[in-house]
């Protein structure tokens, strides 16, 4: 009998049958998951198998995407496209904007920030409280101070706070007789928790206090579900930041972590080429993932920007949805203006780990990505009932809702109780 639940290396080779059922467990596993996966923004509603002859050679993509590279390996005639399609997306000018395909949301964030120290090189970086959690690593990466703006009501953060914080510094640095800093802005479009939007004009004109301010926007999830709202969250560079970075695999769906970064291409620094190399190079990793690019371009192939729009919407239908199921288990929902997130009172530990909820203080979140059917919805209030201790019963102000306008009506504390 294979020990084929043993994954170890070991010294000498392993036999291939054995290994094979170790490759067919886990994908076995993986598809199991998705189907009580609801918590995380990740899309598992794509099948990418009849792709499989890609993985029959090295494609590597390195330096930037519209410079040919020595090796020959690579797929950037692909990622070329994606770049143009996300530039259009984010209101970019198509002859003056500058991108990639990333290996995630947080090397987009970093390589956004990256930029900014090169163009203000001693600002700190401005990020809400609901900020993703690898700003605090970028910042420290790039030895950069990270002053944390309070959010307000709506979840977004609050400009009129920053703008307190903004002046504060220019006072510190007239007093100081020096130069002012300026101020590195990080927004977020759709937060980790809430699903929040950041108003990217707002934002910047206060962050002027400090001085010469440089805006990157966080939009993991955001970045696919603000175009097609309405209204639409201002985010983008068309709406005054000068980066975004935007996820790949999360709303669109691709079995590679990836994402896309854009910046304004005046403001990047200026690299010398690597003779060996053959390439122009203003990206992190030199090295990127090929695989991923090709992709990115075969599922916006397939969808198109009318097929992603008609799916925004049916994630945010879902995402009402689950609003009025919640509350009408009393699991008290909060949902921002054209999350996706849903969240509401934290469950027992098994309910959270059976359903692959994302959890924070007091409370936990659902998110309708494109796989989370209203079926889901209801097994998972079905779930809450039944739960040891159970889920408390309605109170006063927790009302089944499905209008939006009706939603947001109500008393902030019934849309959204703070963790």
């Amino acid at each position: 009998m294979l020990s084929h639940s043993d994954p170890s290396i070991g010294h000498k080779p392993r036999p291939a049958e054995e290994t094979g059922l170790l490759l067919r467990e886990a994908s076995r596993r993986l598809v199991e998951v998705r189907e009580r996966f609801l918590g995380f923004p990740g899309n598992m509603a794509f099948d990418d198998s009849d792709s499989g002859h890609l993985l029959a050679a090295l494609a590597n993509n390195v330096g930037d995407p519209d410079s040919e590279d020595a090796s020959g390996v690579h797929t950037k005639v692909f990622e070329r496209e994606v770049v143009a399609w996300f530039t259009a997306l984010a209101q970019g000018d198509p002859e003056t904007t500058y991108g990639y395909v990333t290996s995630g949301g947080s090397e987009g964030i970093t390589f956004g920030l990256y930029v900014g120290r090169r163009r203000l090189p001693h600002a700190p970086v401005y990020a809400s409280s609901a900020a993703h959690y690898s700003v605090r690593k970028a910042a420290d990466l790039l030895r950069m101070p990270l002053v944390t703006v309070e959010c307000g009501p709506d979840g977004a953060m609050d400009a009129e706070a920053l703008a307190k914080l903004c002046r504060a510094q220019r006072h510190e640095d007239e007093a100081a007789g020096r130069p002012p800093r300026g101020a590195v802005l990080l927004a977020t479009a759709g937060a980790t928790m809430g699903g929040a939007f950041d108003d990217v004009p707002a934002l910047r004109e206060a962050a002027g206090a400090a001085g010469p301010c440089y805006v990157h926007t966080d939009a993991a999830l955001g970045g696919i579900v603000a175009p097609f709202s309405t209204p639409r969250p201002a985010w983008c560079l068309g709406d005054g930041a000068d980066s975004v970075s935007v996820s790949g695999h999360k709303f669109l769906g691709v079995p590679v972590p990836c994402g896309i970064v854009l910046a304004r291409r005046e403001l990047l620094p200026s690299f010398p080429v690597g003779e060996y190399v053959g390439a122009r190079d203003h990206t992190l990793a030199c090295s990127r993932s090929g695989l991923a690019a090709v992709l990115l371009w075969k599922r916006l192939r397939q969808l198109g920007t009318c097929g992603l729009r008609t799916l925004v919407h049916r994630c945010q239908d879902t995402a009402e949805y689950a609003v009025g199921a919640l509350a009408a288990v009393g699991a008290h929902p909060g949902r921002h203006r054209h999350a996706l997130a849903v969240t509401f009172d934290r469950p027992p530990e098994e309910v959270c780990r059976r359903w692959r909820l994302s959890a924070e203080g007091r409370r936990a979140q659902l998110i309708a990505m494109p796989h989370v059917t209203r079926r889901a919805v209801d097994e998972l209030c079905a779930a809450l009932r039944q739960s040891d201790p159970p889920v408390p019963s309605p109170s006063r102000w927790a009302v089944a809702v499905r209008d939006e306008d009706a939603y947001r009506a109500e008393p902030a504390a019934a849309q959204h109780r703070p963790a």
